[in-house]
């Protein structure tokens, strides 16, 4: 594999997933072959990450990874969930969205969540593999930190005191849902 196109328009998720792919792939985004977003009409992460994939591998004759991922709050049952990056667009900034979901959970006595990420890659004239990640945590009490991107600087991993947005990148990025995918994915396709 030479090249790959990671099927986002969101600049963290592009740099995470392309910090996980081999050096030797040329890593290519929608934005600059002027590619738009489908619209996420899937009612499950493995839905959406699996229409993402189909979609953006009509444009090109080479590989296609695509992710959705998103913030499962139980005491909210389990949203924002699939709408995770709707609900910070509805709110104007993930920064609002952030004080929403804690503004929400002042009343609530569990704060437990979990992190998923669907991955799924697509080559030419083959059928789509999806797998996915989970990490399970709590939401911290205030936003903390200023790194990652999304809901990291309210989401506290289990076994660690402190935020995703707390973490450095290199940190973060072998030990979230996303790295767990992937890792999935490796072993079921060896050249990434």
């Amino acid at each position: 594999m030479k090249k790959i196109l990671i099927g986002t328009h969101n600049k963290g998720k592009f740099k995470e997933i392309a910090y996980l792919l081999s050096r030797k792939i040329k890593k290519i985004s929608p934005q600059s072959l002027k590619i738009k977003s489908p619209k996420e009409t899937g009612k499950t992460f493995n839905a959406n990450s699996r229409l993402k994939a189909k979609y953006f591998s009509k444009y090109v004759n080479y590989p296609v990874i695509s992710d959705d991922s998103g913030l499962c709050i139980k005491s909210l049952k389990n949203k924002p969930g699939i709408y995770s990056a709707r609900l910070a667009k509805t709110k104007g900034s993930f920064r609002k969205a952030m004080s929403y979901i804690l503004n929400k959970l002042k009343k609530k006595q569990s704060r437990s969540a979990f992190f998923i990420s669907s991955l799924s890659i697509k080559y030419p004239r083959k059928r789509i593999i999806t797998v996915m990640g989970k990490v399970n945590g709590t939401i911290s009490k205030k936003i903390l930190g200023n790194k990652g991107f999304g809901y990291d600087p309210i989401f506290i991993p289990k076994n660690y005191k402190i935020t995703y947005g707390q973490m450095t990148q290199s940190k973060k990025v072998l030990i979230d849902h996303r790295f767990l995918a992937f890792k999935k994915l490796k072993k079921k396709i060896k050249i990434l």
